[in-house]
């Protein structure tokens, strides 16, 4: 997300990069903008040593904050929209009004997660906000693999035992502001006999087309004299009978990679000391080493990962020896 630097937009508002390419197609890029202002820059007359002379510890950042900028890559602040002389740029805005109608969906989303950031979770609390307390809240859930009619009955005696909090009354709104943040899956619907994926050319199939399965949810009608299978729907909808949820990789990648925490951890093959000698890593390891003298292009970038030879030996559930 930028700064959009098109004429109607003034830098005003943050598009992503694909918006703002899309609004430079239309009315080109100012021709008085020389000295960049709005994308982190210093100021004309700043010296380096004049921003290296703060100390960081003394001013508070406030870790909701920062976690809600870097989730969207997000600079700065977004800057206060004024109203300003947009007389000439009316025609394009009816003639592409899904451009120009209203700012994208993330801009949205990071200006209600701000909101939610800045929201004492009641009158008078300084430790916690309204997303502080549902992101440590859901954590929680997460990590004790706590299940989500636990989750939602908690939510609900913190509402009725603290009516003046700003908390989320069901698992359904508090998950509708967790969302925002980003990360999402993809659902796509599977065979009961892992035989297939109904996905591609095969999305609309309602059996396997191997060994012939329902795809749908099936329940017996009750008072029958023959027994007849009917489809569970949900909302007018077929309930599919497995699904399987798909946790795209790069959007996560990306997003280690953003957020100051973990960056770090993701360098430390490269940068981190190792003197002893011992293998305490795969980094250490003869595979990770002829990996990198023969791909010297990938390995030149301290950013790439070996997702394989990180991996080597990792056993996500646990012992099963």
């Amino acid at each position: 997300m930028i700064h959009c630097p098109c004429p109607l937009c003034e830098f005003r508002l943050f598009q992503t990069r694909e918006d703002a390419y899309d609004h430079l197609l239309l009315k080109p890029f100012p021709a008085k903008y020389t000295f960049w202002l709005h994308h982190g820059e210093r100021h004309v007359g700043e010296s380096a040593t004049e921003t290296q002379e703060t100390d960081p510890g003394s001013v508070y950042r406030d870790p909701m904050r920062d976690m809600v900028h870097e989730a969207f890559n997000f600079p700065g602040s977004v800057v206060d929209e004024d109203d300003s002389s947009n007389k000439d740029f009316e025609g394009d805005a009816e003639e592409f009004p899904y451009l120009y109608s209203k700012p994208s969906q993330a801009a949205c989303h990071f200006d209600e997660l701000l909101k939610d950031g800045e929201q004492e979770l009641y009158p008078g609390c300084a430790k916690f906000s309204k997303l502080a307390f549902l992101v440590r809240l859901y954590h929680i859930k997460c990590m004790c693999s706590m299940s989500d009619k636990a989750f939602g009955i908690i939510l609900e005696l913190l509402c009725e035992g603290f009516e003046h909090a700003k908390i989320p009354v069901s698992l359904h709104d508090a998950k509708r502001i967790i969302r925002k943040l980003g990360i999402t899956y993809k659902k796509i619907d599977a065979c009961p006999n892992d035989c297939m994926l109904y996905q591609g050319s095969d999305q609309e199939l309602s059996r396997c087309k191997i060994c012939g399965t329902s795809r749908w949810k099936q329940k017996t009608r009750r008072n029958s004299i023959v027994r007849i299978n009917v489809v569970v729907k949900k909302n007018g909808k077929p309930q599919a009978t497995k699904v399987l949820r798909y946790f795209s990789l790069v959007p996560r990648l990306q997003r280690m990679f953003m957020s100051s925490k973990t960056s770090v951890d993701m360098l430390w093959h490269k940068k981190g000391p190792n003197s002893d000698g011992f293998l305490r890593h795969p980094r250490d390891g003869e595979a990770w080493k002829a990996f990198n003298r023969r791909y010297t292009h990938f390995s030149g970038d301290l950013r790439n990962v070996r997702l394989a030879l990180a991996s080597d030996g990792f056993n996500p559930f646990g012992n099963l020896s």
